[in-house]
């Protein structure tokens, strides 16, 4: 579910590094987005998927630019098929809020997300 979420989100907001771990280096690779699972159910149809979603800035209004962007990104998978997988849903769990980073040159803001999903169907 995560690569289907990260090729989606790669795919709507161009541009942006989009992947699942903070790169060693991030400070001079900004600006980055990285998606990860933090959590789940199922119905044995239907999959509810929690995304959070860190955007890595240099500066503060980057970051809340770029977290604006990300939050669109990830909400234009509604209702579309992303990485094989069918997107029903998203909603905003938290939306993003600055969280404090150990490197003074990197602005970060994390927001979390669930998706309703199910499997593509073959044919």
């Amino acid at each position: 579910m995560e690569l289907a979420v990260i090729k989606g989100v790669r795919q709507n907001l161009g541009g942006p590094r989009v992947t699942d771990e903070v790169p060693s280096t991030v400070e001079m690779l900004v600006p980055v987005v990285v998606v990860q699972v933090a959590g789940g159910a199922d119905n044995h149809i239907s999959d509810t998927v929690t995304v959070d979603v860190a955007a890595f800035a240099a500066d503060r209004a980057a970051m809340w630019q770029l977290a604006e962007h990300a939050r669109a990104a990830v909400h234009a998978l509604a209702a579309t098929v992303a990485g094989g997988v069918v997107v029903d849903t998203v909603d905003t769990v938290q939306r993003p809020v600055e969280v404090p980073y150990g490197n003074p040159g990197v602005r970060r803001a994390i927001a979390t997300y669930t998706l309703t999903t199910r499997a593509r169907a073959e044919v």
